[in-house]
């Protein structure tokens, strides 16, 4: 009986995909229960399936469905809006995992990590930047040292100086500054809690112990590596590195500009000496933090569970100290210090753009050389993926900082244009210029769109004849083969996705090169830059800013908008859920401040739920299918190569609508490349992968057999099932496209023939287990001792 047992009973673990579901509608049983887990991600079956187990002879021939759900990851309550105004993080964190496949380049491949993790620190820098931009410069040194700006204000009253020049206590240049720089300070606190809770609330699972191996194959990918789901001792190195550069940043925004006061002749020496050892200081720790951020990358071959423990307290410390005793600096009485103008702001800004140009052109190098150790015509822009992706985190970030800069200024001075002579001159001049390219960019991308358009056009009408012969038989629908001709060529468009994001960031980095240079060399804001050139170039140049200022705050506003809808609103938020589900798979390696990776928590729980299944083969006969959908295809996968490998080989994998090497193979070559995918097709039992020329997001995976087994990719399904109305679909059958693969027969077929080849496993002797180890018959043995840092 247990033997028959151990053939028969087998498990179908679904993994839902992008936007989530219910448990309802993966089991397609309202009656449901969970079986492990929690509120956040758990496994349940349904109700009349939960003792399975006790009742073997009522499961043959059919296995036990059991669904992963691991949506409330991304799309729960309500705080997860404000992850929208993470995205540039998220987006560099991206580039860092675009890394080109490489062979023998391993130093290259540190470089480019780290060209990456520069420009991640960069982006902190900038959000600071303009956060003391928007509360030091606009608010404290022009509004409230204008009467005419500060006079309609109560809640500035305080802060304000009257018409003589005189006020209270707070209303001394250097104090308002000081207190100012609380809000700033006070968003770089914010940023380092988010990011230690949300580790510890998603990214702080331990993954399933490693087993050595000889079987185990060497060359594949790092997502099998036993630390490579566990980052904490870079993510909080990266913390405090990122913190101290926020609080550096403040204390550069307001200490410089008392230091500068300071120097005028005939000014204080002591005060003199003060602000010279507070910006050597500032220089030293702004060293420091680029020392640590360029030291360490991410460790894989093992759990690191050790901390840097005086780093991570004692860097962010030691700048809050320094920023404290610059706030009391700035504070210091001087009678005769006035606030005029702009503080000078614009030469950080202009840094801070230089420095995020000169990193992605470097890391565009870079790049190159790794992708031609192994050329992949696959690969997404022949590798400068990652480069483009990281200009586009770039101008992300400009458009946020420099958005809310510009609106908060249009509402400070009443809605003037800057440098149009309000009550005050606005933010910095190189923001203008920023703004002013956009609609030269916005004219690219719509030329760009439009010629994508025609293309889809003309596909879809090329193919609109060929669709009823897949159907024989059935009389010709015009409109019928138009839709789905349609369909099909639209669902094409991903492919395009490369041109459209390398094109947007080559544009995105000559057009910023332009404003850069246009506001150094006239330091005038484009309306007046322009002024005696031909009447063509001036009317541009005024139309440009404009339109730019406008642009620019209204994305900001969308931004804002979105996020406010997102939090009271649970349909919208899971929306934005989906743009989670692609952009946080993976690891925080380059920002600690992105939104924090789901698959940190997801991959080990679909790991420790298949190893306890196929290892307790006494009770199950440890027979497993898994059953991912679009982005669940990607954790099955991910999981999967976490397996150990005498358990890899009892499980079968199962995808349908899966981006697995239509969108990861090609924009994450290094970890889902051609290799990659060969390797865990040779590892689990068997693989076959269900997709539709319909689907805009999963397509085939492309792996050539090696003669063992069938081919992983099975022929594209019929989408629709019926062209016409016939017996089987009396009713029009609909377009599925991407969704509800299981209603197609093959689903059930190809999930049988897994289930068949899988052979039940002879239960060994229970040895005497080590601690922590989770099957019965498991042993963990030490890994071995690898290099240290393979990922980059």
């Amino acid at each position: 009986m247990a033997a028959e047992h151990r053939e028969e009973t087998a498990l179908e673990l679904l993994v839902h995909g992008v936007g989530g579901t219910t448990p309802e509608e993966m089991l397609g049983d309202p009656r449901t229960v969970r079986v492990s887990g929690d509120e956040t991600a758990a496994v349940f079956r349904r109700t009349e399936d939960a003792d399975a187990e006790k009742r073997p002879d009522d499961y043959r021939g059919k296995p036990v469905p059991e669904a992963y759900v691991w949506c409330n990851l991304t799309s729960g309550n309500g705080s997860r809006a404000l992850w929208l105004l993470l995205l540039p993080f998220m987006v560099v964190n991206l580039a860092h995992w675009m890394r080109p496949t490489s062979r023998r380049m391993r130093r290259t491949a540190r470089v480019y990590g780290l060209l990456v993790r520069l420009t991640g620190l960069s982006l902190t820098v900038l959000l600071v930047a303009a956060a003391c931009e928007v509360a030091i410069d606009l608010t404290a040194w022009q509004c409230a040292g204008t009467p005419a700006c500060s006079a309609d204000r109560s809640w500035l009253g305080f802060l304000a100086t009257d018409a003589s020049g005189d006020g209270g206590w707070w209303s001394r240049p250097g104090r308002r500054l000081a207190f100012a720089a609380l809000l700033p300070a006070a968003l770089t606190g914010l940023l380092w809690y988010l990011s230690h809770r949300t580790w510890s609330a998603y990214e702080s699972q331990t993954p399933l112990p490693h087993q050595a191996d000889p079987e185990e194959e060497a060359g594949r990918t790092a997502l099998g590596k036993p630390g490579f789901w566990y980052g904490r001792r870079l993510v909080a190195r990266l913390r405090a590195a990122h913190t101290a550069a926020g609080f550096l940043t403040v204390a550069a925004a307001v200490g410089s500009s008392a230091a500068r006061h300071d120097r005028r002749a005939g000014g204080p020496a002591l005060l003199d000496a003060l602000g010279w050892i507070l910006d050597v200081t500032l220089v030293l720790g702004a060293g420091i933090v680029v020392l640590v951020v360029w030291r360490r990358g991410r460790s894989e071959n093992k759990i690191d569970r050790h901390l840097d423990e005086k780093l991570i307290h004692r860097l962010p410390l030691g700048a809050l100290t320094l920023l404290v005793l610059t706030l009391l600096y700035a504070g210091w009485s001087r009678p005769d210090w006035t606030s005029e103008g702009r503080l000078p702001g614009n030469a950080t800004f202009g840094a801070i753009a230089l420095g995020q140009g000169l990193l992605v052109i470097a890391l565009a190098v870079v790049a190159r050389l790794l992708y031609r150790t192994a050329p992949d015509p696959r690969t997404a822009l022949r590798g400068f993926a990652g480069p483009a992706v990281a200009m586009l985190a770039c101008a992300l970030g400009g458009v946020m900082s420099g958005g809310g800069a510009q609106r908060v200024a249009d509402w400070l001075d009443g809605g003037g244009e800057p440098g149009s002579g309000g009550t005050i001159d606005g933010p910095p001049v190189l923001l203008t210029w920023q703004a002013s390219v956009i609609p030269p960019l916005l004219v690219v991308l719509a030329a760009l769109c439009g010629w994508l358009g025609v293309r889809t056009w003309r596909r879809a009408r090329r193919d609109r004849a060929t669709i009823p012969l897949e159907y024989p038989g059935e009389p010709k629908d015009t409109a019928r083969s138009r839709r789905i001709a349609g369909t099909r060529a639209r669902a094409a468009l991903t492919d395009r996705a490369p041109l459209l994001v390398g094109i947007s960031s080559a544009v995105t980095l000559l057009l910023g090169a332009g404003a850069l240079a246009g506001a150094w060399i006239s330091g005038e804001v484009p309306s007046e830059a322009a002024q005696g050139l031909p009447l063509f170039f001036e009317g541009a140049a005024e139309t440009s800013q404009a339109l730019g200022s406008w642009l620019i705050g209204f994305g900001f506003i969308l931004f804002v908008t979105w996020g406010r809808r997102a939090y009271r609103d649970p349909s919208a938020r899971r929306t934005i859920g989906i743009l989670w589900d692609v952009g946080t798979f993976w690891p925080r390696a380059a920002h600690p401040f992105a939104p924090p990776c789901y698959a940190e928590r997801a991959v080990p729980d679909l790991t420790w739920r298949m190893h306890t299944w196929t290892r307790a083969t006494r009770a199950t006969g440890g027979r497993l299918v898994i059953s991912g959908h679009s982005q669940g295809s990607v954790l099955a996968a991910a999981a999967a190569w976490q397996l150990w490998p005498s358990v890899r080989k009892r499980v079968a994998l199962l995808t349908y609508g899966s981006p697995l090497e239509r969108l990861y193979g090609r924009w994450f070559p290094a970890h889902f490349g051609p290799a990659a995918l060969s390797s865990l097709h040779r590892e689990v039992d068997c693989w076959r992968n269900l997709h539709r020329t319909t689907d805009p997001i999963g397509g085939p995976v492309r792996v050539q057999p090696d003669g063992e087994g069938p081919q992983v990719d099975r022929d594209a399904l019929k989408d629709p099932l019926a062209y016409g109305r016939t017996a089987e679909h009396p009713l029009p059958a609909p377009i599925l496209g991407h969704g509800d693969y299981q209603a197609d027969p093959a689903f059930a077929e190809e999930r049988a023939r897994l289930l068949a080849r899988l052979k039940p496993a002879v239960p060994a002797p229970r040895p005497q287990t080590a601690e922590g180890t989770p099957g019965p018959a498991a042993t963990v043995t030490a890994a071995p001792a690898d290099p240290p840092d393979t990922a980059e």
